[in-house]
């Protein structure tokens, strides 16, 4: 009888799902690190859970249905709304409601609060409230529970370019940036009216809202982003002159 061959790419999936499972528990490993998860909006459409990021239509926004409300200790004040984790049921730990070697990519898009007594988004509890799509991709059907997870950053993959909401009045711009790729989360925004030279740093409002208190009205709009990983893209003249509160443009520029 001759030797069975396996294709050294389940092999190689193999191997890092055991040492992952295995090792896992005792700490952070190759990026990863412990949590735990759960899900909310069971009765509640996916689609508008944007909450304390302030994203109107997850869909809208570009992130879809795989999104989660994020512990303080991730939310850190808004900083977090737009990066991507990856994250796993931590098997080890509880066979009996994870999947095994499921992993699910989602988006921070919303903030779980403390109730300062011991809860499960306490600090310094890294826990996840994920939407109720993406948790049943790494845990059992019938499980209405906490399940102990393992995690670790990644490149956030967005399709098209980076998005733009317009919102405010008058001499108060207020922009709620979306679909930001690469490390996802924004640290710092500057506007450029067409009739201006300079750049103008805009402040976080709260979430993924930005704020200026200078009248640019009738003219294009430029944007500069930077990142937490320090990446930075401009985006010139992506919004027209004849632009109105309420509208959303699409860049064709996208972090990678």
């Amino acid at each position: 009888m001759g030797s069975i061959k396996i294709p050294s790419v389940f092999l190689l999936h193999f191997v890092f799902i055991v040492s992952v499972l295995l090792k896992g528990i005792n700490g952070q490993v190759n990026n990863w690190l412990n949590g735990h998860a759960t899900f909310y909006g069971a009765n509640q459409n996916p689609t508008s859970l944007g909450g304390a990021c302030g994203y109107d239509n997850t869909f809208h926004a570009g992130f879809g249905v795989n999104t989660a409300a994020v512990s303080g200790t991730l939310f850190r004040g808004g900083v977090a709304c737009g990066a991507c984790y990856q994250v796993m049921c931590n098997y080890r730990l509880d066979p009996k409601w994870c999947l095994w070697s499921r992993t699910m990519t989602i988006t921070a898009t919303n903030f779980c609060p403390p109730n300062n007594n011991g809860g499960w988004c306490d600090p310094p509890h890294n826990h996840f409230d994920m939407s109720m799509p993406a948790f049943f991709r790494i845990a059992r059907q019938g499980n209405e529970g906490i399940v102990p997870v393992l995690y670790r950053r990644v490149s956030c993959k967005r399709r098209g370019g980076v998005r733009f909401t317009l919102k405010g009045q008058s001499n108060f711009n207020m922009v709620m940036i979306s679909n930001v790729g690469g490390s996802g989360d924004v640290k710092g925004v500057w506007i450029r009216g067409s009739k201006i030279r300079s750049w103008v740093p805009m402040h976080r409002n709260w979430g993924a809202n930005w704020q200026s208190s200078i009248d640019l009205r009738g003219q294009k709009l430029s944007f500069k982003l930077n990142l937490v990983d320090k990446k930075t893209l401009q985006f010139f003249n992506v919004v027209p002159s004849t632009w109105k509160f309420g509208q959303t443009f699409f860049s064709q520029n996208q972090f990678s």
